[in-house]
């Protein structure tokens, strides 16, 4: 992995380069009774193997084809708005504008037959230039129209990850929009082993057409599964049968990817539902689009009560009567708000297979996961807290952050332990290493921020899983510009204040107060019902030169964390119902 980019004045770019290194394809055989997929893992990385055989007396063919179906809807998923596209009437302004622009200005017979003169001459120039061009731009489309149907590969962003413990194989994998994580944990028990097993982390070669081929999965077909361990036997790398993929990723992706991550081993509000009441979810999203906001889904929770769930802005509740709350019961009544809820629809192939549905809430505005289990098979569905990934570069910098400092032999300690037992609990680890409890949580935490362990919600235990095959840079990952990284310094400084949260209408307004030494600012921050900036306020040289064209400064950033927690128990603000409508959902 490569790491280098450039810089604007306020902004950070870092762009990260991962190399794989394949020996040959993925491919699939596929028979009227046998089906064997072999899965191509990344030569460069430690080898890694498995070898098995779906077990013919369970509905284990079922569950696997569409758990890896809903990985695959995660690895292609982008749900950026885009707007109209703009070119048609852009070419015809200008084609026009002169046009418009004559006959507004023309005051005389004479420059009118002078401009009609050069109009047309002006149009047969332009006519004989789109003639030129009309091949290539038809040709261009039509490549790239190919280009995603015929050859969707060149379309992803980053192969899936495939872990091999020794209880599990897990899969992951993180969409292009940088907002949803899926893990699929496919337990041995599901697999006959017919052959050898490796234990280990590796990228596979992963194609569309292999989509393709696990819609072909069926019960009356024998069906092996194999990380072909091929390409680690191979005496020379100059072997033609390797080739070297070199993919380019944008800091946030990989930011994003640590950040949800890191989110699973927070404290959360866990809610189990029956998988009638995720379908009635996904029913009503499919029958109704919203115009306005808030676009969110309000989880009403109650101490001894069924779970309340309302679709904003309708007021549309269903009141999950086969509910609770797992854990800690509830003292006092809780309301909790998630947005991007649209991308909830990646699971509705797993609701007719699914025996149960549990919901970890970390908060308002904060992060999401969805864990469906599909009997030996497990699929987790984490969703950042917009589907624009809002909640890393607005205010939810601090999931990178060391929350207890800890030493290097400690964490090397644990790391070591982790390793050998591939899958542990906290406690176990502190047991087995002597070290306490505090230092044990502290050291996975940190090595989860980098990368090289994964929290298992479904199990709430760790797993050793190394994101990358060299370490990442979690320095230059943790902030997205150094705004941030001086907002973060000026709350431990204890420089920031926050003075009051006010609802203005449909907004939300936030007024403090931010000293950075001899100097005194009043930033005012302004969100609408969805919690997403819209306006902000700062005596700064930042902000007057910037305004928030580069993002907000480092004083509004404070101020904006330093909210949170008080915006999370405000009730949503009023707005007009909205009528079913056709845009996009865009939080």
């Amino acid at each position: 992995m490569e790491v280098g980019g450039g810089a604007l004045p306020s902004q950070r770019l870092i762009r990260m380069r991962f190399r794989y290194k394949y020996y040959g394809s993925t491919s699939v055989d596929d028979s009227t009774s046998a089906q064997a997929f072999h899965l191509v893992p990344d030569a460069l990385r430690p080898p890694t193997a498995f070898d098995g055989v779906l077990r013919r007396d369970s509905h284990a063919h079922l569950a696997f084809r569409e758990a890896m179906s809903a990985l695959h809807d995660v690895v292609v998923s982008d749900l950026r708005y885009r707007g109209r596209d703009p070119s048609a009437y852009k070419a015809w302004m200008a084609n026009n504008e002169q046009a418009m622009l004559t006959a507004y200005m023309a005051g005389a017979g004479d420059i009118q037959a002078q401009s009609t003169v050069l109009r047309d001459e002006l149009k047969t120039l332009r006519d004989r230039k789109t003639a030129l061009l009309a091949p290539f731009y038809k040709a261009r489309q039509k490549y790239f129209n190919w280009l995603y149907t015929a050859n969707r590969d060149t379309w992803f962003v980053l192969d899936p990850v495939i872990s091999v413990h020794p209880e599990r194989l897990l899969f992951e994998a993180f969409s292009q929009d940088e907002s949803t994580y899926c893990a699929v944990s496919v337990r041995h028990d599901v697999f006959d082993r017919t052959g050898e097993m490796a234990f280990g982390t590796t990228n596979i070669d992963y194609s569309s057409s292999l989509y393709d081929e696990f819609q072909k999965i069926r019960d009356y077909k024998a069906t092996r599964l194999q990380v072909d361990p091929a390409g680690f036997t191979v005496a020379s790398g100059d072997d033609p049968a390797f080739r070297e993929e070199k993919i380019d990723l944008p800091d946030s992706w990989v930011r994003g990817f640590l950040q949800v991550s890191s989110a699973m081993t927070l404290p959360a509000t866990v809610v189990e539902l029956h998988p009638m009441d995720l379908h009635n979810l996904c029913a009503a999203l499919r029958q109704r689009k919203e115009r306005a906001g808030p676009r969110s889904l309000r989880f009403e929770l109650s101490p001894n009560g069924p779970a309340k769930l309302v679709l904003e802005p309708w007021e549309q509740s269903f009141t999950a009567r086969r509910s609770s709350v797992v854990g800690e019961p509830l003292t006092e009544p809780r309301t909790i708000r998630i947005w991007g809820r649209r991308r909830l629809l990646t699971l509705e192939r797993l609701i007719a297979v699914a025996t149960r549905v549990r919901v970890h809430l970390l908060g308002t505005g904060m992060p999401s996961f969805w864990v469906l289990e599909l009997g030996d098979i497990t699929v987790t569905l984490g969703l950042s807290g917009w589907t624009s990934n809002d909640w890393s570069d607005a205010g939810r910098f601090d999931l990178l952050q060391p929350r207890h400092e800890v030493s290097d032999m400690t964490k090397q300690t644990v790391a070591a332990a982790l390793q050998r037992d591939w899958m542990n609990s906290s406690a176990a680890l502190s047991s087995q290493t002597g070290l306490s409890r505090r230092d044990v949580d502290a050291a996975l935490g940190l090595w989860v921020q980098a990368g090289r362990a994964v929290f298992d919600l479904p199990s709430g235990r760790y797993a050793w899983r190394e994101l990358a095959r060299e370490p990442l840079p979690l320095e230059a990952l943790r902030f997205s510009s150094p705004e941030e990284a001086s907002a973060l310094a000026l709350i431990h400084a204890g420089g920031a204040r926050l003075r009051s949260v006010s609802a203005a209408g449909p907004r939300l307004v936030i007024d403090g107060e931010v000293r950075q030494g001899p100097h005194r600012f009043t930033p005012q921050v302004v969100l609408n019902a969805d919690h997403q900036w819209l306006d902000g306020q700062c005596q700064c040289n930042f902000f007057r030169q910037n305004r928030l064209r580069r993002g907000p400064c480092a004083h509004m950033l404070a101020l904006r964390q330093l909210a949170q927690p008080r915006l999370a128990e405000r009730p949503a603000p009023t707005v007009a119902p909205a009528t079913p409508g056709t845009s996009e959902e865009a939080a």
